[in-house]
């Protein structure tokens, strides 16, 4: 399969039609669109890359439908609503805040004002402006400020900090407005691993999460990153802190996928060693993560990321079947890891997927064989 890889790096380019793939048994290579030998992802039902959704890793119709609202008439409360429906201590709550802070930071990027130009995200200033007390303004503010912080400003520059120390204090903010939720210290996770809290610091702030979710995936995700090697922590910190996270989950959980992202988190540059994405530490990994999503609620807002990063792994595996049978839940959102690193996350998605119908197709699969 040296071939496939070889060709990798160039179909990272991308068609404007999306990847093709040629297929017969044992063989995948490129040929032109169109060709009668093509493998095509739309013969699965598979979305066409241009009407991938890049915002969410699956779907939120509420949310969408809310979005929607707020940026056509710059009017919060319709955000505010449904925040304020939305359960405290959830992963969906936690997305939703993220997806809101996403669309203003966004906004104010693409306008960011003049004189004769009212700059983007305006909704969300008369939000904190008008209803100063409501907690699910505050934290999507708080959130808000983390992400520019991140967007406009390089990693330990004055202005990088000076955005972070602010953002430290709307969390505070949103954490007084409603002291059992756990959002407004998931936020500030972000603000320790850019302000290089020590490892004690951070620690008290993680305990406070737990004490309010302790198993909340996304304040995991999000902790991860702080033990990771290119942070505050090392190889062995993060893969320790992941395994311990998925020792300890609940039935049900996916917390037990948690090993996969410490990979993720540590994938080697450039693969020195033939085979590693069949070696043990990959493969016990995926093992975990298939096991979480076989056992994990049908309607978990958090089976779509670990089905994303199944994809990527599974690809990468050649273990075509498996990743065919994640694409089939998750395809038309492409809103997770590890599209979202990319510039172009449909285009980086759509080539793993195309490589993922070829290699099945190369392997006597059909439309008619894949389960649903």
């Amino acid at each position: 399969m040296e071939i496939l890889w070889a060709l990798f790096a160039l179909l990272m380019i991308g068609f404007i039609v999306g990847p093709v793939m040629y297929r017969r048994r044992g063989v995948i290579r490129q040929v032109a669109p169109g060709s009668p030998d093509a493998a095509d992802p739309a013969d699965y039902g598979f979305v066409r890359q241009e009407l991938l959704d890049i915002r969410m890793p699956g779907p939120d119709q509420d949310l969408l439908d809310v979005l929607d609202l707020v940026q056509r008439t710059q009017d919060w409360r319709a955000a505010s609503q449904l925040l304020a429906g939305t359960e405290a201590d959830g992963e969906v709550r936690w997305q939703r805040v993220q997806a809101f802070a996403g669309a203003a930071s966004l906004e104010l990027q693409q306008r960011p004002g003049g004189v004769s130009e009212q700059p983007g995200g305006q909704w969300l200033r008369v939000w904190r402006a008008e209803a100063p007390k409501d907690a699910g303004g505050a934290a999507v503010h708080a959130e808000f400020l983390v992400q520019q912080a991140w967007r406009t400003a390089a990693s330990g520059t004055d202005e990088f900090r000076i955005i972070l120390e602010e953002a430290r204090k709307a969390c505070a903010e949103a954490a007084l407005l409603a002291p059992g939720d756990p959002i407004p210290y998931i936020i500030e996770l972000s603000i320790a691993r850019g302000l290089a809290y020590p490892q004690q610091e951070f620690e008290q702030l993680w305990l406070k999460i737990l004490d309010r979710a302790p198993s909340h995936m996304g304040a995991h995700l999000a902790a991860l990153h702080y033990w990771c090697e290119k942070w505050h922590g090392s190889r062995d910190l993060a893969h320790s802190f992941a395994e311990a996270a998925a020792s300890r989950a609940p039935s049900g959980s996916l917390l037990a996928a948690l090993p996969l992202f410490a990979v993720f988190e540590h994938l080697p540059e450039v693969e020195l060693v033939r085979g590693f994405y069949q070696s043990e530490v990959v493969t016990k990994a995926v093992h975990g993560a298939l096991f979480a999503v076989q056992a994990a609620r049908p309607d978990d807002p958090m089976l779509s990321h670990v089905r994303h990063l199944l994809v990527f792994f599974l690809v990468r595996s050649e273990r075509w079947g498996e990743a065919m049978n994640q694409l089939v839940h998750i395809d038309g959102h492409v809103g997770a890891l590890p599209w979202t690193l990319s510039a172009d996350p449909a285009a980086d998605y759509a080539v793993y997927r195309a490589l993922a119908v070829a290699g099945y197709e190369a392997n006597g699969g059909s439309p008619a064989t894949l389960l649903r």
